[in-house]
């Protein structure tokens, strides 16, 4: 178990990281609910005709393209934290934080669904037999394509919103940025202190900007982790 035991000091460097994410600023996203009720008509989501779940068109359906990633990022977390090897294969400090991540998921979840109301799309049952629990390594690695696809979803995203749904674009601009700070976190367990933090494969080295992904192919990544697909061909594309 030598992996496991180089990482069980609580470090003074492990507690910055943990306040790196407490400084997210979630709680401000939660209280911003009301912004977000205006939905358009005749957009909401439905079965789609190949067995997968639509996410539905215009606005509404971008919320639930983002709403299905925060289900299946909190589902993820959760079962993380739940597992009976959490506390084996991670520190204390790394237990804290990855719960806090767990925490700013289901806040994420919470916020999309409430904001959706009547036009979200239905709980996704997921499918993580891919991922070993017990793994710190398969454990971390899958929490990295997590974080690092949702980041690029958000980022492809936000065009697609309308002029009339330009209030939404701020929010998601605030819960992108907390996205971001678990994806450097999560590297930074991958490879402390390294500059894999914000590593070439997601941050242009020219151009000092994240990566952004269409739906289409987010959803694709997405999918295999679910039981229940998802389609974004109703989704807007400019």
């Amino acid at each position: 178990m030598k992996e496991v035991k180089e990482h069980t000091d609580i470090t003074t460097y492990g507690q910055k990281r943990r306040l790196f994410l407490k400084t997210a600023g979630v709680g401000m996203i939660a209280t911003a609910l009301v912004a977000a009720g205006c939905k358009k008509k005749n957009d909401d989501p439905s079965p789609g005709g190949d067995g997968k779940i639509d996410l539905g068109s215009g606005d509404t359906g971008i919320l639930n393209y983002a709403y299905a990633l925060e289900q299946l990022e909190a589902a993820f977390y959760t079962t993380v934290v739940a597992n009976s090897s959490f506390t084996t294969i991670f520190s204390t400090s790394e237990q804290i934080l990855l719960k806090d991540i767990k925490a700013h998921e289901i806040v994420h979840r919470e916020f999309f669904k409430t904001a959706l109301g009547t036009s979200a799309i239905q709980a996704l049952q997921v499918d993580f037999s891919t991922i070993n629990f017990t793994s710190r390594t398969s454990v971390l690695g899958a929490a990295k394509t997590f974080e690092d696809l949702g980041v690029a979803a958000y980022n492809g995203a936000g065009k697609l919103f309308s002029t009339a749904g330009i209030a939404y674009l701020g929010l998601a601009g605030k819960i992108v940025s907390v996205e971001a700070r678990h994806a450097s976190a999560i590297r930074d367990l991958i490879s402390p202190k390294s500059k894999n933090f914000a590593g070439d494969d997601v941050v242009s080295v020219s151009q000092g900007l994240d990566g952004a992904k269409t739906p289409i192919v987010v959803l694709e990544s997405a999918n295999v982790y679910l039981i229940t697909k998802v389609s974004g061909n109703n989704l807007p594309t400019a």
